[in-house]
């Protein structure tokens, strides 16, 4: 939960904004106050995709599902404006930690815990099921342990029986490690695919651990289709329960009342010692008055688009004057390439980013939130210790990087972060139509969105990397699977000077790689045609560097 910001309006619709509750790939989620003092959870679509037919399809999709399916495992909709822009729908609110929250604090549950908790998912996907709609996304992210027992949320792709399906990109519906294999080899996501979730769900739980380890979306794809399970450590009884729930063939899985059966729980969940100490990971509700001044106070929900042109408005910041005003992003992008919005944590904090959002509605995949750098050093004068005036001018690499675009689907691998706090643009060309991309000069381009005052450094260093190895020659080896850590230019503090302004580098010109005691220059696109990756990094130090946003292009044929 974090304050309100500035920019955020002070009602949507008839509820008073309390807090941001978190944001995800289709819009921000505010805490708020109904009229007669009931805190709901508002979910409000992004300015940047309100144009966009297929995002507003399956934002109306979710109102319509969580409207129509009345469980004691989902949250009520008590509200929505569906007709015209702003969007928005808001629900019951339901307090308490995601189950991918509180694993990640706590570990790994204990076995009595994780039947109990077994037994209540499935009785809430029944539950759901009864309605004629499959949830298609449910994982440990997607679960509140609240105080009455855990709740399904965000039915952003769930379907109901003789429903269209909403293209993607060509992508299945879902998260890899927790879609079924039917789903990602190209069939319907039915009710079994659900049941496969929920093993997956529950082998995280007992574990800890993702069900299928980590890596790039296609890596734990691939293990989903075809490899076990990761349930080591865990009581056999409970571990065949999961093996079974994620059985390769559909048919096989059990049904969900013989999952509850084979849990044979005799206690309640909210009973469970373990459980109740979970909510304690949970935030309280903010107990401050509400905004009573704000973007939209009089008339609602305010959106922040602004049209290419638009006047400047000149807020303070950091001890000097800023500009903001979406005409910057417009004239970077005539010359850059695709603008992304990205929601990262807010300057001076460690940790990654959440999912972003394609400006012009395109939905995107999210970068790994893990520290991925590889073998090797990246980048002339890389020291071992921090430096209190700044960041390394270069980062370095500690162990592989396993970043890794896709040029097909246009997409990085995906994530489950969802700790993003602050807009994060990004810029980088995106096919081999683009004149940088035939020139061989790749501009590439980063800012924060809105500014803020009184912000420590926040140190983002950009890496490029060609889809194949480079030896200390430059050239590119036989070597398919690059985990090198990439090219590497300097680290910019994204607050420094007038942050909202874009900050740029060009690759090759500004790029080079320390390997092995050696300085390597960026090669030309023309040595390694094809997809390219592009990663903007945090770096705490030369040795402290975590993922923000992956992305990346299609260099395509080059000349020379």
């Amino acid at each position: 939960m974090e304050a309100l910001r500035d920019v955020d309006p002070a009602r949507i619709g008839a509820h008073a904004l309390l807090a941001r509750l978190g944001a995800g790939g289709m819009g921000q989620v505010y805490l708020a106050r109904s009229p007669g003092g009931r805190l709901v959870a508002v979910k409000v679509i992004r300015d940047e995709i309100t144009g966009h037919p297929e995002a507003l399809a399956r934002f109306r999709r979710e109102a319509e599902t969580v409207r129509a399916v009345r469980s004691a495992y989902t949250a009520n909709l008590i509200d929505a404006s569906l007709a015209v822009a702003p969007y928005w729908l808001a629900t019951e609110y339901v307090a308490g930690p995601t189950l991918g929250h509180a694993v990640a604090e706590r570990g790994g549950l204990p076995a009595d815990t994780c039947r109990r908790l077994f037994a209540a998912l499935a009785e809430g996907l029944a539950s759901v099921h009864a309605y004629g709609v499959t949830h298609r996304d449910l994982k440990p992210q997607n679960v509140i342990l609240g105080a009455q027992g855990p709740q399904l949320i965000d039915f952003g792709i769930a379907r109901g029986v003789g429903e269209t399906a909403l293209t993607q990109d060509g992508q299945a519906p879902g998260t890899p490690g927790y879609s079924a294999p039917e789903v990602l080899l190209g069939a319907e996501a039915g009710a079994a695919a659900d049941v496969f979730a929920l093993g997956a769900t529950l082998a995280y739980a007992a574990t800890g651990r993702p069900p299928f380890g980590t890596g790039v979306a296609t890596t734990v794809s691939y293990r989903s289709v075809h490899e076990p399970v990761d349930v080591v450590g865990v009581e056999p009884g409970l571990a065949g329960l999961i093996e079974a729930c994620v059985a390769k063939d559909p048919a096989v899985r059990p049904g969900l009342r013989e999952v509850i059966e084979r849990c044979g729980v005799r206690d309640a969940l909210i009973d469970d010692p373990v459980y109740l100490g979970l909510g304690a990971l949970g935030e309280a509700v903010p107990v401050h008055e509400m905004r009573t001044q704000g973007p939209g106070l009089a008339h609602g929900y305010t959106p922040t688009q602004v049209a290419a042109g638009a006047a400047v408005a000149v807020t303070p910041g950091r001890g000097r004057m800023r500009r903001t005003g979406v005409w910057v992003a417009v004239g970077v992008a005539a010359v850059v390439g695709v603008v992304a919005v990205w929601k990262v944590p807010l300057g001076g904090q460690g940790g990654p980013g959440g999912e972003g959002d394609r400006a012009g509605g395109r939905e995107q995949d999210r970068s790994p939130a893990v520290r991925t750098p590889a073998a090797g050093e990246a980048g002339p004068g890389a020291s071992a210790s921090k430096s209190p005036a700044g960041p390394p001018t270069y980062i370095r690499q500690t162990e592989p990087n396993l970043d890794d675009y896709n040029p097909i689907h246009r997409a990085c691998a995906r994530t489950d972060a969802e700790d993003g706090m602050l807009d994060f643009q990004t810029s980088v060309p995106r096919t081999i139509d683009d004149p940088q991309l035939r020139s061989g000069k790749v501009r590439i381009a980063f800012r924060v969105k809105n500014a803020l005052p009184d912000v420590p450094p926040y140190y983002v260093a950009v890496v490029v990397k060609p889809q194949h190895e480079v030896d200390e020659n430059g050239r590119s080896t036989v070597v398919t699977d690059n985990r090198q850590l990439g090219f590497v230019a300097k680290a910019q503090d994204l607050y420094e000077g007038d942050e909202v302004e874009w900050k740029s580098v060009t690759y090759p010109d500004d790029f080079s790689m320390r390997l092995n005691g050696k300085t390597v220059k960026a090669p030309p696109l023309s040595q390694d045609p094809g997809g390219w990756t592009v990663v903007f990094r945090h770096a705490v130090s030369d040795t402290e560097h975590t993922t923000l946003v992956c992305d990346g292009f299609d260099s395509g044929p080059q000349k020379g």
